[in-house]
C-alpha cells in the first residue's frame, strides 16, 4: 500500500508540475501532505515535515547567501574590467571570439543564474558575430554549453536540488566530481575553439573580415570598478571557492561570511546595501521556498516510510546486475533527461527513488546524485524546451529553438559523457 502511495506521489508531482496546475513550491507541499493523510499518518505529519526542514536548512540557507554574495559582486562591476580584456583578446579573430565567448559565459555564470548569464553575455557579443558575420547559433551553443557545465557548481540550481533530495552536503556531492566537471570546461573551450575554427574559415571564404575598434579599457570606469575593489572582490571570490571546496567550514557560513564581507566593502552606505539587497532577494527567496518545500516532500516521504516501500518494489523488478549500474546507467541519461522532466519533478520525485534503489543493490545511492548533475537541468539546462531560460536565450540570440538543439544537444551529450567517463577512471561512479 505504500509503496502505490509513494507512487502516486511522484506521479502527482510531475503531472502538475509539468502541466503548470501548481506551482513547484505548491505541489511539493500538498501532494505528499495529501497522500499522506491516505496513508494514515495524520498525527505524525507535523514531525515528519520538521525532520524534512531540519535537514534541508543549511543547504538553504547556503543558496541564499550564495546568490547575494555573486550578486552583489555582479552589480559591483567585478567582472566588467575582465569582460573588456576578453573583448580586446578576442580582437577581430572569429577563434579568440568563440574562446572569448565560452570563457566569458563561464565567470558570469558563477552566480548560478542562466538568465544573468545569457542577459549580460548575450548583449556583450552579438553586435561582434553580426559585424563579423559569424553565425548567431554558434554563439548561442557556445553561451549554452558554458553556462550549462558550471551549473554543475555547489551552489547552481540542479546541485542544490540533489543536495537537498538525498539530504547529504552540498560538498559531499560535489566535491568527488571536481576534477571530471573541470575537465568538462575543458572540453567547452575546446568545442568553443573547433567551433571558432569553422567560423573563421568560413569567413575567410567570404573573403576576409572586418577591423572591430578595440575597446578603451579606461573609460567608463565606475567608482564600484576601481582597481583596488577589483582585486579585493576577486580575492573573495578565491578565498570563498576555496573554502567551499577546502571543507574548512560548513558551505552556509563561508557564504553568510562572504556575503557580508562583499556587501560592507563594495557598499557602504546602509541605502546602497538595502537596493542591492532587494535587487537579488526576489530570485534567493524564490528558490530558497522551494528548497524548503522540497524539504517537506522528502522528510513525508521518507517519514511515512513511502520512499523505502518503492525502493523495496523496484528492487523485485530490476535485475541485479541492472540495479547495481543505476549510477552510470543514471549518468548516460542525464542529458536527455533534461528535455522530459522539469528540475523540481526529476530532482525531487525521481532521484529519490532512484537513490534508494540503487542503495538496495548494493550501489551508492550518492553516486547516483553526482551522475544526475552531470547532465540532468546541467548540460542540459540551455536546451531544455522546460525552463525560460532556454527561450530567453534564443530570444536574445534571435535563433530558432530546433535549430539551437539540434546544434547543441549532441556537444551537450559529449560534455556529459566526457564528465561521466572521467569520474568513472578516478572511481568517483563505480562500476
Amino acid at each position: 500500500m505504500l509503496a502505490i502511495l509513494g507512487l502516486l506521489t511522484i506521479v502527482l508531482l510531475l503531472v502538475v508540475v509539468i502541466s503548470k496546475w501548481m506551482s513547484p513550491v505548491s505541489a511539493l507541499i500538498l501532494v505528499p501532505v495529501f497522500t499522506a493523510l491516505l496513508a494514515g499518518s495524520l498525527e505524525r505529519l507535523p514531525e515528519f515535515i520538521a525532520e524534512g526542514l531540519v535537514s534541508i536548512a543549511p543547504t538553504g540557507v547556503m543558496f541564499v547567501f550564495a546568490i547575494l554574495f555573486f550578486g552583489i559582486l555582479l552589480d559591483a562591476g567585478t567582472f566588467k574590467p575582465i569582460i573588456r580584456r576578453l573583448l580586446n583578446f578576442a580582437g577581430n579573430d572569429p577563434l579568440k571570439i568563440c574562446i572569448a565567448t565560452a570563457i566569458l559565459a563561464m565567470l558570469i555564470h558563477l552566480d548560478g543564474s542562466g538568465a544573468v548569464t545569457f542577459l549580460v553575455v548575450i548583449p556583450a557579443l552579438k553586435p561582434i558575430y553580426d559585424q563579423l558575420g559569424m553565425n548567431r547559433l554558434t554563439l548561442a551553443s557556445i553561451v549554452a554549453l558554458s553556462a550549462g557545465t558550471m551549473n554543475i557548481l555547489p551552489w547552481g540550481g540542479p546541485t542544490i536540488r540533489a543536495a537537498t533530495a538525498l539530504q547529504v552536503n552540498v560538498t559531499t556531492l560535489f566535491n568527488p566530481i571536481l576534477i571530471p566537471v573541470l575537465g568538462g570546461l575543458v572540453l567547452v573551450i575546446g568545442i568553443a575553439f573547433l567551433m571558432g575554427k569553422k567560423e573563421k574559415k568560413l569567413l575567410l571564404e567570404r573573403g576576409g573580415c572586418l577591423n572591430l575598434t578595440k575597446l578603451d579599457e579606461k573609460e567608463s570606469i565606475s567608482p564600484e570598478e576601481r582597481p583596488g575593489l577589483f582585486w579585493i572582490n576577486l580575492i573573495l571570490i578565491v578565498v570563498a571557492i576555496g573554502s567551499l571546496i577546502s571543507g574548512i567550514a560548513p558551505p552556509f557560513v563561508i557564504f553568510m561570511i562572504a556575503f557580508a564581507l562583499a556587501l560592507t566593502i563594495n557598499y557602504p552606505k546602509l541605502s546602497d546595501q538595502k537596493v542591492r539587497i532587494d535587487m537579488h532577494a526576489k530570485e534567493a527567496m524564490l528558490m530558497a521556498s522551494i528548497l524548503f518545500a522540497a524539504g517537506c516532500f522528502t522528510g513525508i516521504l521518507k517519514g511515512t516510510g513511502m520512499m523505502e516501500a518503492m525502493a523495496e518494489a523496484v528492487q523485485d523488478l530490476i535485475h541485479p546486475q541492472v540495479g547495481q549500474q543505476l549510477p552510470l546507467l543514471t549518468g548516460i541519461l542525464s542529458m536527455p533527461a533534461s528535455l522530459i522532466f522539469d528540475p523540481d519533478s526529476y530532482y525531487f520525485g525521481i532521484l529519490p527513488l532512484l537513490s534508494e534503489t540503487a542503495a538496495a543493490f548494493g550501489a551508492s545511492g550518492i553516486e547516483v546524485g553526482q551522475a544526475s548533475i552531470m547532465g540532468q537541468m546541467t548540460t542540459g539546462f540551455a536546451v531544455s524546451p522546460l525552463t525560460g531560460s532556454t527561450f530567453l536565450l534564443i530570444g536574445l540570440c534571435g535563433v530558432d529553438l530546433a535549430e539551437h538543439q539540434l546544434k547543441t544537444i549532441p556537444w551537450a551529450f559529449l560534455v556529459t559523457l566526457t564528465i561521466l567517463f572521467l569520474s568513472v577512471v578516478i572511481g568517483v561512479i563505480s562500476v
